[in-house]
């Protein structure tokens, strides 16, 4: 099984969420491999709390709560992207980007950069608030332009049913299915939001 690529159109839009609910569902290994604004908290820490699984360490760990690129040039760090290959593990791994598809790591390399060169499928998560339809696929053809094969879309949220079938009619994307918001959030109601929401067999 290929590692699969959680990314998102925009930031705080329930991405982590998402891949925490995939990566309880699969049973596999999670690995952010670049996280800033650690005071804010790490993404790593709710995978943990909502799956019970222990992440991988993330390659770079940055202070300030800003864009990747951004980050390391203040806490003056220089990202290697020798260090930002896909780690080996048995059975599946869920790799978790930051914000959206073409966030900088680097000043010359964005994370749609590099889901090309790890050429594994990729998860788009998306809001399904105003405007999700422009961010949706602006960044379909982001990933698209680089040749990054796209399993799906997977929307966060409220049902906007026209919104999520015009993505999905337009994009020529899979819709695999929608996370409603969840209240409160907890290991159980994940699992069991997922579960109805989604087909595992969508991501074998």
């Amino acid at each position: 099984m290929k590692p699969i690529i959680v990314t998102g159109t925009d930031t705080d839009i329930g991405k982590t969420v998402f891949a925490a609910a995939l990566t309880g569902a699969l049973g596999a290994a999670y690995w952010k491999p670049v996280q800033s604004g650690l005071a804010e908290g790490e993404d790593a820490d709710t995978v943990k709390r909502l799956t019970g699984i222990t992440p991988l360490p993330s390659a770079y760990r940055l202070v300030t709560p800003c864009s990747p690129h951004r980050a390391a040039e203040i806490d003056g760090i220089d990202i290697d992207e020798a260090a930002l290959v896909l780690p080996k593990v048995d059975g599946p791994l869920v790799v978790e980007g930051a914000g959206g598809v073409l966030v900088p790591v680097r000043r010359d390399l964005l994370f749609a950069d590099l889901f090309a060169r790890w050429a594994a499928p990729v998860v788009l998560v998306a809001r399904t608030q105003l405007g999700t339809i422009n961010h949706s696929l602006l960044s379909i053809e982001a990933l698209r332009s680089r040749g990054v094969p796209i399993l799906g879309m997977a929307f966060v949220g409220p049902s906007e049913e026209d919104s999520e079938a015009t993505i999905a009619e337009i994009g020529r994307v899979k819709r695999l299915g929608r996370l409603p918001m969840l209240g409160p959030l907890t290991p159980e109601s994940l699992a069991q939001a997922f579960t109805d929401h989604f087909d595992p067999a969508d991501f074998a």
